[in-house]
């Protein structure tokens, strides 16, 4: 995928190069506070450190950029926009920006300066008001499956419904189409109980839970009994709100809130089988499919390739896509412990459970250490949006290629 600087100039480059290599010692003129209701903006004295994600791994920070910068430049993403006091071409030259940063500028600190001097920082102001954000994780599962059905192959993930109805603009679900009518779309329990999706399987798996966990993460690699890889992601879903079935069974006692874990909630099911089908009816969201080449995925909801680490999902109702975000967040260690994190990551991704400014969801990677680490995250945290104050945005906006 080509990334800016393998884009054609549009425009003569401005006179002065927009990354000023000085040592900056006056404030740019900031615009006027995003009017966007999930975001606040950060006095220069209260901005959180910066000092370890700017020491963190460049080369992926890099990739996950440029996968937000080839969906900035696609015509379809100035639906999103404008968000707020946000405009499509503001936050596509503050992540245009932060790239060319981040490649040219080796020395961290003076990064870190560049950084506080070209950009505004932008809190949420999460769940209370007062910034907290509840981080969960998420990542992409690797099980097996079959194109057909048959012998333990008995669990289907579905196509998209032709009798679906999709909002064109931002491809939130409407509801069922019913002559002249559209009614809400049936709910999980009534899509599983009357079979009204038979003929539309795309691919089935050896267990319900698995099948289950793909519609939780939205994506999946299937290994098919041929050897072939089988590559499903995200279409659409039939509209209802998400219920978290570990919060269901912390509130009904099943797992101490303490102790959840996606291992904890396999764990249960797998000695308490005769409980899995009435708690996955009690989340009316069912989530729907397509075929997908490997090459595109994991994608995220923006249809951009996600990033382990450098991608994160929220409200893109509260919040504006694409763009950089600062996530300081406590994150699994991998040995049943947990470390302070302070990540750049783009804002690439949306999710079931995910609403309100209070919620976010870190992208953790493919297959079971992914798993295992994404069903261990829980914690609150942090979450600050990057755009490029006002004098340093015309300065940037010259520089960016032409829209097709």
């Amino acid at each position: 995928m080509a990334g800016p600087r393998d884009q054609p100039e549009a425009v003569e480059p401005p006179a002065e190069d927009p990354i000023v290599e000085e040592r900056p010692d006056a404030e740019a003129v900031r615009p006027a506070p995003s009017r966007i209701a999930g975001l606040r903006w950060v006095e220069p004295s209260r901005e959180p450190g910066v000092g370890a994600a700017v020491r963190s791994d460049r080369a992926s920070l890099i990739a996950a950029s440029d996968e937000s910068l080839s969906w900035f430049e696609k015509p379809s993403s100035q639906d999103y926009f404008p968000m707020g006091g946000i405009t499509h071409e503001h936050a596509w030259a503050s992540v245009f920006a932060f790239r060319e940063l981040v490649e040219r500028i080796d020395d961290p600190v003076l990064l870190e300066e560049q950084i506080r001097y070209q950009f505004d920082f932008y809190e949420s102001v999460g769940s209370d008001g007062q910034g907290s954000v509840l981080f969960t994780g998420y990542y992409s599962p690797v099980f097996e499956a079959s194109r057909t059905r048959g012998g333990p192959y008995q669990y289907p993930l579905y196509e998209l419904p032709y009798d679906l109805v999709k909002d064109e603009k931002t491809g939130e679900t409407l509801g069922q189409r019913v002559g002249e009518r559209i009614e809400p779309y049936p709910t999980r329990a009534a899509i599983d109980a009357s079979g009204m999706l038979a003929g539309t399987e795309l691919a089935w798996l050896r267990d319900q839970f698995e099948a289950y966990l793909v519609h939780i993460q939205g994506s999946a690699a299937l290994s098919l009994p041929d050897g072939s890889t089988m590559h499903v992601g995200y279409a659409g879903t039939n509209g209802h709100e998400y219920v978290s079935v570990s919060l269901l069974m912390v509130e009904d006692g099943k797992i101490r809130e303490d102790e959840l874990s996606l291992d904890e909630v396999r764990g249960y099911f797998a000695s308490h089988p005769e409980d899995l089908t009435p708690y996955l009816r009690r989340n009316k969201r069912f989530v729907f499919f397509h075929e997908v080449s490997g090459a595109e995925w994991p994608a995220g909801s923006l249809g951009v390739k996600v990033t382990a680490l450098r991608s994160v999902a929220t409200d893109k109702t509260t919040f504006p896509a694409g763009g950089v975000t600062l996530v300081v967040a406590s994150v699994p260690d991998g040995a049943g412990g947990f470390v302070r994190l302070s990540q750049f990551m783009l804002d690439q991704d949306t999710g079931g459970a995910i609403r309100t400014p209070g919620r976010a969801d870190i992208y953790f990677g493919i297959g079971p250490d992914a798993e295992r680490i994404a069903g261990g995250q829980y914690s609150e945290g942090g979450l600050y949006y990057l755009f490029l104050k006002g004098e340093r945005f015309r300065a940037w906006r010259d520089r960016l290629p032409p829209l097709p």
